[in-house]
């Protein structure tokens, strides 16, 4: 099983935060790390302060070396995906090729209504959804994009310079809704997020997505599988590596740690030492 960090960018210091990804970034333990795209905070004190994701994520680009980085996952009813797609071609080419784009069709209610964002119902969300990830796939891998879609419509349309990685950095969908979200990682997906849940549910849903990759002739190894381990306020690493050996003997490849509120660098070094032995 391989690791991850995450960071919940809310009620702390950028200092806090800043820290944390410097301290994984030295751990090689740690593949990646994440953080989330929302505008207020999801616990606590809804007023209180909460960082914007994509700005984070170009300052990480250049403060890390070598640990890749991401947000998990990008609101794509937030940006228009001719916009994420110079964002993600510009914050790679920051990191040296280390973005892992991570995008889902959004959800948050209170936000969208606090900033007039239309949040449409789910079946035109989730259209919306996979015309975006079309969008954001030919503007990253072709020289030109045409694309006449029901929402988007995109002429003759750049976006210059190219990511590093080529045909594109690779795209993360979370979610587990079985008729879209999974059908959505199944087309465009090179990683598939499972936020969180038992494992039994893991599993089902994963023949799920695999039955997707079935129908349209694609290989489901091709697409990483990850989950969120959530580590307690009063920082209990033996209950955390108990978790990530039942995940990872169910068979699950990426396990995404995530830190409560204030990150404290110092705990990742234990962490790591913990769940060195259930590395692969």
């Amino acid at each position: 099983m391989r690791f991850a960090i995450k960071t919940r960018p809310e009620h702390q210091t950028w200092e806090e935060i800043r820290d944390a990804w410097l301290a994984a970034d030295e751990l090689p333990l740690f593949e990646s790390a994440w953080n989330w795209d929302h505008f207020y905070p999801l616990t606590g004190d809804m007023a209180g302060p909460n960082f914007e994701a994509w700005t984070m994520l170009g300052a990480f680009a250049t403060a890390t070396r070598r640990i890749r980085i991401g947000c998990q996952v990008t609101g794509m009813i937030y940006r228009h995906p001719a916009v994420l797609a110079n964002m993600a071609a510009t914050v790679d080419i920051m990191s040296g090729g280390r973005l892992e784009l991570g995008i889902g069709a959004g959800w948050n209610q209170m936000e969208c209504d606090a900033y007039g964002i239309a949040l449409p119902p789910l079946k035109e969300r989730f259209d919306r959804f996979d015309e975006s990830c079309e969008v954001l796939i030919s503007l990253l891998s072709n020289r030109t994009t045409d694309f006449d879609g029901r929402y988007y419509h995109l002429r003759d349309a750049y976006c210059e310079p190219k990511p590093v990685q080529q045909p594109h950095p690779p795209i993360c969908i979370g979610g587990g809704g079985e008729r879209r979200t999974l059908r959505s990682a199944a087309r465009f997906a090179q990683h598939w997020n499972y936020p969180g849940g038992t494992i039994e549910e893991w599993k089902r849903k994963r023949e799920v997505l695999h039955g997707h990759c079935a129908d349209i002739g694609r290989d489901p190894g091709e697409i990483l599988l990850s989950t969120h381990l959530r580590l307690t306020p009063e920082g209990d690493v033996g209950a955390l590596v108990e978790a990530a050996a039942e995940w990872s003997e169910a068979g699950m490849e990426l396990g995404i740690i995530t830190l409560p509120p204030p990150h404290q660098a110092f705990v990742l070094e234990p962490l790591a030492q913990g769940l060195r032995k259930l590395a692969g």
